[in-house]
């Protein structure tokens, strides 16, 4: 049997979740793969050998046209929902523009992914709109293969992420009826297999409804969420008059800002089943059921073993961006974050972070670092006895201190796992590029918290976070730029 033909394919929102989970796939089934990103800077970390990356707006639509060029596919991943108000119209002109583009380029077909949702009971602009970027789409001429999901299970999709906070952070819950609405996941390894599987079909298109094995409402997802983790959750739906209370709801207690809950909220009012089972008729995929998704997600975050986990989906900061110190949250992470620019060479940098524990110490706060290691053999942890094998080289695997390397790609990237006794998971990364002054250093404490005393427990060490996080890496700056004085 012969190997199926070379495609050539652009991806729109390689920058995304379902994007940058897309593209390796694509290139290992041996196609070639084009990417549309407005800021390229995002993708030079992905190791994607022989992608070739196109700078440009979907609003430009000369830079779309050029971009479609000699492709046979283009999948359209994008969607500019927190974009305000208007963000229904701005899908609309650019799916038009973009459907246009495609046909005068001589393109094939293009897939897109969009909303489950009957259009007859749809009761939100986020799904509205969703579903009329599909008929924009097909509007030039190309035929379009769109399958719409409801709630993508895996760590980064905005209505998985939703249920995911919630539940880790509040033991009893007093939502909005919408908890009461039925919904089909879907798992994120099921979402990718049909994407990939519709390109051995080029007859195929249309409508295609996708979802899981479960039909389930909200509220029973947060539950089964609860019991996969262990976590003892009581729910007491109560009816509240508005969407954007909910939205501010969700905005104090999850990562997910108002401007993307408000329309989420809205789709959670309407019933997301499938209907028509004519995917699972045309294409070899069998979902997995709700349970195993969620285990596979949390299996994800814990192994680091997925292209767009929480660690590789955050890109270093851009030359044009300025040092800064943050907190924040990201898919289903709590993030301390410090950037620096440093006078000294990449290679240097990274000597310098490589250097880190062991004999030497921590060159901030190593007291500190001491006194958390005490605490953690108090408890039955290993504390810091362990050091490190060499005092200046690393290989993955090699323990420093109560770290352990978990990734290091000279001179770019390392990352420490936490072995410590905690409620939760912690890892403390090291991202370096080069700057026209020498390089650029981002460093990252990311924490995933387990339920409620993983959060009381974050926001506790906070206070020494802010001595000791800006200490270190003001002290690997100037270890660096003395080193490269010297020499």
């Amino acid at each position: 049997m012969s190997a199926p033909p070379r495609l050539r394919i652009l991806v729109t929102g390689a920058t995304g979740y379902i994007g940058g989970r897309l593209v390796p796939r694509l290139l290992e089934a041996g196609h070639a793969v084009r990417c549309l990103a407005r800021n390229p800077n995002r993708l030079a970390s992905h190791p994607w050998p022989g992608v070739e990356i196109v700078p440009g707006n979907l609003a430009d639509a000369s830079a779309t046209l050029q971009a479609l060029q000699g492709i046979d596919v283009a999948y359209y991943l994008v969607h500019s929902m927190a974009a305000g108000h208007a963000f229904w119209e701005r899908d609309r002109q650019m799916a038009t523009a973009f459907g246009e583009a495609a046909a005068r380029a001589g393109v094939r077909r293009i897939i897109y992914l969009g909303g489950l949702g009957d259009p007859a009971h749809v009761q939100s602009w986020h799904l509205v709109s969703r579903q009329e970027v599909g008929r924009c789409l097909a509007s030039g001429g190309v035929p379009v293969l769109e399958f719409r999901a409801a709630v993508i299970v895996g760590s980064g999709s905005a209505s998985f992420e939703i249920i995911r906070h919630l539940t880790e952070r509040l033991p009893v819950m007093i939502p909005p009826p919408w908890v009461n609405t039925r919904c089909q996941p879907i798992g994120i390894r099921s979402v990718m297999n049909y994407l990939i599987e519709a390109l051995d079909h080029p007859e195929a298109s249309g409508i295609f409804e996708i979802g899981g094995e479960d039909v389930l409402s909200y509220r029973e997802m947060m539950l089964r969420y609860a019991r996969i983790r262990g976590l003892r959750r009581w729910i007491l739906p109560l009816p509240v008059p508005f969407p954007r209370l909910s939205s501010v709801w969700i905005d104090l207690f999850t990562p997910i800002p108002s401007s993307i809950a408000h329309p989420l909220v809205e789709s959670l009012q309407t019933e997301v089943v499938v209907r028509d089972n004519r995917a699972l008729h045309t294409f070899s995929v069998r979902p997995t059921g709700y349970d195993e998704a969620v285990r596979l997600a949390l299996a994800r975050l814990a192994a680091d073993e997925v292209e767009t986990t929480w660690a590789s989906s955050l890109s270093s900061f851009a030359p044009d961006q300025p040092e800064a110190d943050s907190l924040r949250s990201f898919e289903g992470m709590l993030l301390d974050s410090r950037r620096r620019r440093v006078r000294a060479a990449p290679e240097r940098v990274f000597e310098a972070i490589c250097t880190l524990g062991g004999d030497e110490g921590w060159p901030a706060g190593n007291f500190l670092w001491q006194l958390r290691g005490l605490m953690d053999r108090l408890v039955g942890g290993t504390g810091m006895r362990r050091g490190r094998r060499r005092p200046h080289e690393l290989v993955v695997g090699d323990p420093i201190d109560f770290w352990r390397v978990e990734a290091l790609e000279s001179p770019r990237l390392l990352r420490l796992r936490a072995e410590m006794k905690l409620p939760g998971r912690a890892w403390l990364q090291f991202e370096v590029q080069p700057d026209p002054e020498g390089s650029r250093v981002e460093q990252t404490a990311f924490f995933e918290p387990f339920g409620l005393p993983g959060y009381l427990y974050w926001y506790s060490v906070l206070p020494l976070h802010r001595f000791v996080f800006p200490g270190l890496i003001t002290a690997l700056k100037r270890k660096a730029e003395d080193a490269a004085w010297k020499a």
